[in-house]
């Protein structure tokens, strides 16, 4: 089985194509397989692919096999092993269909392995403010979709914080299909600081949708601007909050093409 490493600021996935994989009653399975980072090749999620005219489309399953309907690093990092076969140039788009719809990137830039892409993310949905109990705190969050379930708590950002109350929150029974947390900050009005606890993975280094859910979260009470910098552990990506919807721009590179044996 052909695989592709990728990762957006350390949030990486293994892509591999439709054709070359096992039936769907046993990519849960591989996925966990190939995702262990001890006796696998180590990964947040796996993307099954297929190629189209005007790009891809695409298939997630997180670390524990689990679904999701998007990851906004996910898209970018399909995106660049694209580009990269296709050999697009800056100004050339893509399209990536998603379980939560289609996506548009457009490249900006490409230096060395490095592939910068502004995307189209769409709307975020369904946001409210709740008050959860974690454990008999009262944790105030913002809740929200952004093609993915959400799950925002501003105020200080530390491990600490993010395993105590992010781990409980992203299974507690508020979610029942369990959702992705982000503890943010409004460093200024220009500049969100983030830590991720991504659903069916754990701390991540990244992620391009809990960028998004986060700044949504700090422009809609928090006082942040509609044009910021989310700064998560592996990086800063750039998040536009526009009348037609949300725009997100960041890197990917591609770091192993190789095969499987399992």
């Amino acid at each position: 089985m052909n695989l592709v490493k990728a990762h957006a600021y350390g949030n990486d996935f293994l892509l591999v194509e439709e054709q070359s994989a096992p039936p769907l009653a046993e990519r849960g399975e591989l996925a966990r397989a190939l995702c262990n980072r001890h006796r696998g090749i180590g990964a947040d999620g796996v993307i099954f692919f297929s190629d189209g005219p005007r790009g891809a489309s695409m298939r997630l399953l997180n670390a524990d096999g689990s679904p999701s309907e998007i990851s906004g690093n996910g898209v970018r990092c399909l995106a660049a092993w694209l580009a990269r076969t296709r050999t697009l140039h800056a100004g050339n788009s893509l399209e990536i269909t998603t379980d939560a719809g289609v996506k548009a990137l457009e490249l900006l830039a490409v230096e060395g392995r490095r592939l910068t892409f502004r995307a189209a993310m769409g709307q975020p949905q369904n946001i409210e403010q709740r008050t959860i109990d974690v454990d008999g705190e009262a944790v105030d969050t913002i809740i929200l979709r952004v093609g993915n379930p959400q799950c925002i708590v501003l105020g200080e950002v530390t491990e600490d914080r993010l395993y105590r109350i992010g781990s409980r929150l992203a299974v507690h029974r508020t979610f029942p299909e369990g959702t992705n947390v982000e503890l943010a900050t409004v460093e200024r009005p220009d500049r969100v600081r983030i830590l991720i606890w991504e659903r069916g993975v754990g701390p991540t280094e990244a992620s391009g949708t809990g960028a998004c859910a986060a700044a949504v979260a700090a422009m809609s009470y928090g006082g942040a601007a509609r044009e910021v910098d989310v700064v998560s552990p592996g990086g800063s990506q750039r998040v536009e909050w526009r009348l037609s919807g949300l725009f997100l721009t960041g890197w990917a590179e591609v770091v192993l093409d190789g095969r499987w044996v399992g």
